[in-house]
């Protein structure tokens, strides 16, 4: 809520200044090329420019010509407007590069030897069950939770290629359940996992990047927070996930609603 309340006064803020400059700025610019184009037509050849636009200034206190200042603030506004969306993009652009190049920058032992956290998950794979010594389907889900449960939170890491307990067994026995084998095998699956089960216009929110530590290959995905509500699809139904601790929950109906009308 109160970033939305920032943003909100920033547009306003912007707006306020374009509509300003539209009717200092925008209009006397108008006036001149007017005055420079049409002088002759309208009997104004005589009169200097200063003289025209003091004449346009003072006929422009008069009440029939309040329709064309407030063309001139809206038109201001509007530029004052789309600049203030760039702007925040342009902002929250620069905040995501920092953040990536914040936890890219992070030494990974030691962020594994610290163990799971709010911002930090661990999972031995996508698809291969190591208990069962084959390939479960449903660990896919179990990813997809994940990330669902951090992009509705603040954001955070998925370490694949290591157990719940820090141990570090890498992503061979997933590469071999693949089509396509290695690290890019590895991020397409993902990459389809996150089109088929949340939203191809989520991709843009989570980054893939690879390690090689004591010979085994491990994947950090890296989830941004995500403003609106994001759901997983299970079947013909949609699930809201919320990373609570260092632990991803299920909320139901009146939890989801509870927690977005506080947003």
């Amino acid at each position: 809520m109160k970033l939305f309340s920032k943003k909100r006064r920033a547009i306003a803020f912007h707006a306020l200044i374009g509509a300003v400059i539209g009717m200092l700025l925008l209009h006397p610019v108008t006036t001149i090329v007017y005055w420079y184009e049409f002088r002759h037509d309208l009997g104004a050849g005589r009169d200097s420019l200063w003289q025209f636009l003091f004449n346009r200034f003072e006929s422009a206190l008069f009440l029939e010509m309040v329709p064309m200042s407030l063309v001139f603030a809206i038109i201001g506004g509007s530029i004052g407007v789309a600049f203030a969306v760039y702007h925040l993009a342009l902002i929250k652009q620069q905040q995501t590069v920092h953040n990536l190049e914040k936890q890219l920058a992070e030494d990974l032992p030691a962020l594994i030897s610290a163990g799971e956290s709010e911002h930090l998950e661990f999972k031995s794979s996508i698809r291969w069950d190591f208990r069962q010594a084959k390939v479960n389907k449903s660990l896919e889900t179990v990813i997809a939770k994940t990330l669902v449960g951090f992009m509705n939170h603040r954001g955070g890491s998925l370490l694949i290629g290591v157990t719940d307990e820090g141990e570090i067994v890498g992503l061979a026995e997933d590469y071999k359940t693949l089509k396509s084998k290695g690290r890019d095998g590895f991020e397409r699956f993902m990459t389809d996992l996150v089109i088929n089960r949340i939203g191809a216009d989520m991709c843009g929110f989570i980054h893939y990047a690879f390690y090689n530590i004591k010979g085994k290959d491990i994947c950090r995905v890296i989830i941004e927070s995500v403003v609106e509500p994001v759901y997983l699809t299970d079947g013909n139904t949609s699930k809201y996930f919320l990373r609570i601790g260092n632990a991803t929950r299920e909320l139901d109906a009146r939890e989801v609603m509870a927690r977005v009308s506080r947003q």
